[in-house]
């Protein structure tokens, strides 16, 4: 097992060999996985006692079959809708800036790897490795950082319009329609 000393040092050099691309794409990640890991803790914690509260508060409605009644039941769905789905645009967002960035990374390696080419010639290969591995590993970041992402803001989507078709069927089965 390696020392935390050794571990700092290897991220380090792994920052550096993918250039200021690479630390972009590692700021976009933290934030990409920020608003996934607070969705999830929402979707946990908070959203059962909202959901609590908005049927209490249902339920106490003495007017539940009127069409007022029903449109304040449509406000309510899309409310909570809205709390279901919030940041599920910027998480998005960032997900598909992430291989953007990967290709923004790939082009400046090549830069780099034709400048060494111009002024040394292709003779020296050890000076071309460092364009050529700032050329990949932000490629290989940013698609890794997407593709992860992809799959678990498909699940809060799913997860966001199963939770409001149910907040729509327990507020039906209140006011006397059938579900």
């Amino acid at each position: 097992m390696l020392p935390v000393r050794e571990y700092l040092e290897l991220m380090r050099d792994f920052f550096e060999s993918g250039g200021y691309v690479l630390g972009v794409i590692f700021v976009v990640s933290l934030l990409l996985w920020a608003l996934i890991v607070e969705r999830y803790v929402y979707l946990r914690l908070v959203y059962p006692q909202d959901l609590r509260k908005l049927v209490d508060a249902w339920r106490r409605r003495s007017d539940q079959t009127s069409w007022f009644a029903h449109k304040i039941r449509l406000a309510l769905i899309y409310d909570m809708a809205t709390r279901l789905t919030r940041s599920q645009a910027l998480i998005k967002s960032l997900i598909a800036i992430c291989p953007l960035l990967g290709l923004l990374g790939t082009v400046t390696g090549m830069v780099k790897v034709f400048d060494v080419m111009a002024v040394l010639g292709t003779g020296n290969a050890r000076a071309m490795s460092a364009g050529i591995s700032m050329a990949t590993i932000p490629t290989m970041a940013g698609l890794v950082v997407a593709l992860s992402g992809l799959f678990f803001s498909a699940r809060l989507r799913q997860l966001a319009a199963l939770e409001r078709q149910r907040v729509a069927d327990l507020l039906r089965e209140y006011d006397g329609e059938s579900p």
